[in-house]
């Protein structure tokens, strides 16, 4: 099977029986890297073990992969429900984002896959309506929960570090794959995602006005870069860029991935980047170990909190215009901005009595 990747395999003759020159080598390599660019590393991790799970099955059931057959991952879908090989039955949500790998796959090989077809969208549609729940979000972690959070952390380097990234994650609003992929300056790892700036407090020259300073970040997220400002707080203790400030100083980092991981034998900093799973990690530690929701079993509240807890924090706790979260958030919508507001003003806007009842 042809790697389309690669412009040259695309299975079409030839124009010239010549090989590719060099640069059109190049060019090829460069393509490759683009393409493998077009999606997160989280997204192809499990777009990758999506198709792996579908491919398996095509051979137990001896299906061939190719072409692609609606009817097929029609009854794919199905077996997904009723539990594959002893295991639970996946959630609807999990069932599509399983969907979308397999038809980004199938893309790959030019061989698109018809998802409209009966035999996967009415089969969806029954799925969707006979096991749809409302999606599970993740518990928000607000302002004063933070502050607890923070304070169970250790004064080692270990500590500092990791009340930077909860402080950071939260002021910023970010996703736990964004806070892992910053760098301390534009262009400085093939692996980041964004990098971070620092200003000191002083006058603004085009304004004329003074200002606390603070972090800007520049992130590549899920809809294109975008630019977050976080500002300076009123205490050294928590104020998120001045435990930046501290974690980069006692650190020793000015040069490549942010938040490292640190050696337990000799307490050094690594080279190498944190990867996103730390920040759950640390996340549900710190929240068991500050107490926030006591009223939910263990077990519960290591399920209900996670990287995202931070991000849903920042929406339900900050008091200023939607529009003002939905640009920090990077959200593409106002609906988006509200899934994650857990605790908002609701039924402010009133159309029972608008309408005159």
């Amino acid at each position: 099977m042809a790697d389309i990747d690669d412009p040259f395999e695309s299975g079409q003759a030839p124009l010239t029986e010549r090989p590719p020159s060099p640069h059109l080598s190049a060019l090829s390599e460069k393509a490759r890297d683009y393409a493998r660019n077009a999606r997160s590393d989280n997204t192809r991790r499990a777009y990758d073990g999506d198709w792996r799970q579908f491919s398996a099955w095509l051979r137990r059931q001896g299906f061939d992969p190719l072409p692609p057959d609606p009817q097929t991952v029609g009854l794919y879908l199905a077996a997904c429900m009723d539990g594959v090989r002893g295991r639970e039955p996946v959630s609807v949500a999990t069932l599509e984002r399983r969907l979308a790998g397999i038809c980004w796959h199938y893309r790959q090989r030019g061989e698109p896959l018809d998802t409209s077809d009966r035999h996967i969208s009415t089969v969806l549609a029954g799925i969707r309506r006979a096991h749809g729940r409302p999606p599970l979000q993740k518990e928000a972690i607000f302002a004063d929960e933070l502050l607890a959070m923070l304070s169970v952390l250790e004064m080692d380097l270990r500590g500092i570090r990791d009340r930077a990234i909860l402080a950071i994650g939260f002021s910023g609003g970010l996703r736990r794959s964004e806070i892992v992929g910053l760098d301390c300056g534009p262009d400085q790892t093939e692996d980041g995602t964004g990098w971070i700036e620092i200003f000191p407090s002083g006058v603004d020259v085009s304004s004329a006005s003074k200002n606390d300073g603070g972090a800007v970040l520049q992130i590549s997220g899920k809809t294109g870069w975008r630019e977050v400002e976080i500002g300076r707080g009123s205490r050294p203790e928590t104020c998120p860029v001045a435990l930046l400030e501290t974690w980069l100083r006692l650190g020793r980092i000015s040069q490549g991935p942010l938040f490292r991981p640190i050696a337990r034998k000799n307490g050094g900093v690594s080279a190498s980047r944190l990867t996103d799973k730390h920040v759950a990690r640390l996340v549900q530690k710190t929240a068991l170990a500050a107490g926030i929701r006591g009223d939910l079993t263990e077990g519960e509240r290591r399920l209900a909190f996670g990287g995202h807890s931070l991000r849903a924090g920042l929406a339900s706790s900050a008091q200023i215009e939607e529009a003002h979260v939905q640009k920090h958030l990077g959200h593409a919508s106002p609906e988006m901005t509200r899934r994650y507001q857990r605790k908002r003003d609701r039924f402010r806007v009133n159309l029972t009595k608008a309408a005159g009842l």
